[in-house]
């Protein structure tokens, strides 16, 4: 029950309170009572219910009782009434010989007022959830998701509806999470009662609150419920019956309640038995100041007298979470792959078509009217969802590298049921590892007994002890470890001239084991390749045969520079280390990893003089994984028999998985400009089976 509500009545007076059936009135009997008052009689009506603290030995409370003066009434009501002041308690007060000295009475009214939401996480919106306020991780955890509303209905007027504050479309109600008010009484309140709404001044800039304007639009929803029916499945069906009120303008269909700048709106008591359908609508993302719990609040308000405010008698308050942005893996079934159309990219264009139609799924190409020459499709955006009980969608995060792309995810993803979300960095702290090159996430994984069924998010940063390395910048990380579900790792990629953790590692789906396999570059395992071909008798075997964009090398050279080598070896340091981190943080085995044969040279950079490392030959571990297709770039290594040796040992290694290689001829147009086929691409994912909020965290 909730806690009693402190109620004053004075004896030779009648006065009237309204009880919310489930709580309880506090009546000090001591003070109503008139002077020399010593005993004291209750009686009430059927339907209301009362205890005496401390309890009494008395059998029949008609009978005179001691006045105790810390003796105390609770008082309740079982169910609503039908009619204003429809119940009566008295009671009656004597004096020392048990004559009668006065009489308090009290008329009540009964109210059942209840805020509801799916706080069980089921899709439908139970009445009077116990936990419907407060929120709980886990399978058998509780409490309310919210999404953001950051797609956008406004189709051929790109706007996110975030920054719309009203519903243009009915169809955005499914990206909203449904409240009902739900009560049961008299007609109307008793005079200068009200229902009211409200947030705190934290929350307001995290939700908006909408409902029917009409109660004839309310009462198509309500039909909807009682047929059993989803709001959100029968949009097509709201339309046709709601037409009249979206004619005039949405204004017409809805009203606002709660928003930035209203943090409390009376609401429609309807009476009798109602239920009143609300709105709400996320904002924006958990991030470093929000945690992405919001409280709604219900207030029963009386009055006191004409010019003075009023005071809340009840409240009931529901809890939301706001849904986490999700990251997919190389692991999830593909949905559409993203590549850019550029005026020297004729050959690796071919080459991803045939993959992609050969694996079955779509391939979206964006034409240089809008790509303006910025071919990497994976450093601009990163795809991902959300989700909520009832519906979900895919979600794009746009990085802050802002090249040439930077238009292609607002203005040609965004649209109804696809949203989009970004961080804004000062230019000043932008670097090449704020591209989504830099930003990966595993498969599910479990660690030291911790699962983790959604994987974990990678990303590239300096060197621990680096002084003035490049990092991430600090609001996309921010925003990364606040969504918690997918609790971030840090790897170690300002070694690299581009910076990006694509460079050196990758997953790919497998049979055994975890279902996957960690990919990591390894400038070791290229050396033993090659001096296995030297060994054979192959040392005049040379790289980038027949290409005549870059100078030929053989084996026996690559082998005899120990200046070479040792840059190798510095690169292969750096891998490990990572390698170390990735085993301690993913749970991972030697046998779960497979090490490519991928060699690296440094460079100079100019701008801190620092040496950095590009791949030497088309680094083959920056692949798009589609299923158990693998488009690869081709590396243009030392041919035997007429056939690539890297390429050979690649598809030895890929096909004991089940995987499939296809090699694309990414050298001029990607590798020459450090880059390759994962850059070039992107991939929207399914999501996963798996619901967030069953995490246990």
């Amino acid at each position: 029950m909730i806690r009693p509500r402190t109620l004053r009545v004075d004896y030779g007076k009648t006065a009237n309170a309204v009880c919310v059936v489930g709580s309880a009135l506090h009546l000090g009997l001591n003070r109503s009572a008139p002077p020399n008052s010593t005993f004291f009689s209750v009686k009430c009506s059927p339907n209301v219910q009362y205890s005496i603290v401390p309890p009494t030995q008395v059998t029949s409370h008609l009978s005179p009782m001691a006045l105790d003066g810390k003796s105390v009434l609770l008082i309740s009501m079982t169910s609503a009434s039908q009619h204003e002041n429809d119940s009566k308690l008295t009671v009656r007060y004597y004096g020392e010989n048990q004559e009668v000295l006065s009489n308090a009475i009290l008329h009540l009214t009964a109210l059942e007022i209840s805020l509801d939401v799916d706080a069980d996480r089921d899709g439908v919106v139970e009445k009077d959830n116990p936990n419907k306020g407060s929120w709980k991780w886990g399978a058998d955890g509780h409490g309310a998701v919210l999404l953001v509303n950051c797609d956008s209905e406004r189709r051929y007027a790109k706007q996110l509806d975030t920054e719309v504050d009203y519903i243009s479309k009915l169809s955005d109600l499914r990206d909203m999470s449904e409240m009902v008010l739900r009560t049961r009484g008299p007609a109307k309140l008793p005079h200068g009662y009200k229902l009211t709404m409200h947030i705190c001044q934290g929350d307001a800039e995290s939700i908006r609150v909408y409902r029917p304007r009409s109660q004839s639009f309310g009462s198509i929803l309500c039909e909807l419920k009682k047929k059993k029916k989803n709001v959100v499945n029968h949009v097509s069906y709201l339309n046709h019956q709601a037409c009249f009120f979206i004619s005039a303008g949405v204004s017409g269909g809805f009203t606002r309640v709660l928003s930035s700048q209203v943090l409390s709106g009376q609401v429609p008591y309807l009476g009798g038995v109602a239920e009143t359908n609300f709105y709400v609508e996320g904002l924006r993302f958990p991030d470093k100041d929000f945690d992405g719990l919001i409280t709604i609040n219900l207030s029963l308000l009386e009055p006191i007298c004409k010019g003075l405010p009023e005071t809340p008698i009840f409240t009931d308050s529901v809890v939301f979470r706001v849904a986490p942005w999700i990251m997919t893996p190389n692991t999830l079934r593909p949905v559409e792959v993203f590549v850019c159309s550029t005026s020297d990219n004729y050959g690796f264009l071919k080459g991803m078509k045939s993959l992609v139609a050969r694996s079955g799924y779509k391939l979206n190409i964006c034409h240089e009217y809008m790509n303006r020459g910025d071919r990497w499709m994976q450093d601009e955006l990163e795809f991902g969802y959300i989700e909520a009980p009832h519906h979900r969608f895919p979600v794009v995060l746009d990085s802050p590298r802002d090249g040439k792309l930077l238009d292609f995810p607002y203005k040609e993803l965004l649209g109804p049921d696809f949203g989009y979300v970004t961080r804004v960095a000062l230019r000043k702290d932008v670097s090449s590892l704020d591209s989504f090159g830099n930003l990966e996430v595993s498969p599910p994984v479990t660690v030291n007994g911790k699962e983790y069924p959604l994987g974990r998010i990678i990303i590239g940063v300096a060197f621990p002890t680096t002084t003035n390395g490049r990092n991430m910048t600090k609001v996309v990380q921010d925003f990364l470890w606040a969504q918690k579900v997918q609790q971030p790792i840090a790897l170690f990629s300002d070694w690299l001239v581009v910076g990006h953790v694509d460079e050196f590692m990758t997953f790919v789906p497998a049979p055994d084991r975890k279902g996957f396999r960690l990919l990591l570059a390894s400038p070791d395992a290229g050396y033993k390749l090659f001096r296995g071909l030297q060994k054979s008798g192959h040392g005049q075997a040379k790289l980038f045969e027949g290409r005549s964009d870059q100078e030929q090398i053989t084996v026996d050279e690559i082998l005899q520079d120990e200046a070479f080598q040792a840059e190798n070896n510095y690169v292969q340091s750096c891998i490990d280390w990572n390698r170390d981190v990735l085993k301690r943080e993913l749970g991972l085995e030697d046998g779960d990893i497979i090490d490519l044969p991928i060699l690296f040279k440094l460079q100079e950079e100019e701008d801190d003089q620092k040496f950095r490392a590009v791949a030497f030959y088309p680094d083959m571990v920056n692949m798009i994984v589609l299923g158990q297709s693998l488009g690869i770039p081709k590396p243009f290594g030392p041919k035997v028999n007429g056939h690539c040796a890297l390429e050979a040992e690649m598809c030895s290694l890929m096909e004991g998985l089940g995987l499939t290689c296809t090699f694309i001829d990414d050298f001029a147009s990607y590798h020459r400009l450090l880059g390759e086929v994962h850059c070039g691409s992107n991939v929207r994912r399914e999501g996963f089976d798996f619901k967030w909020w069953d995490l246990d965290l």
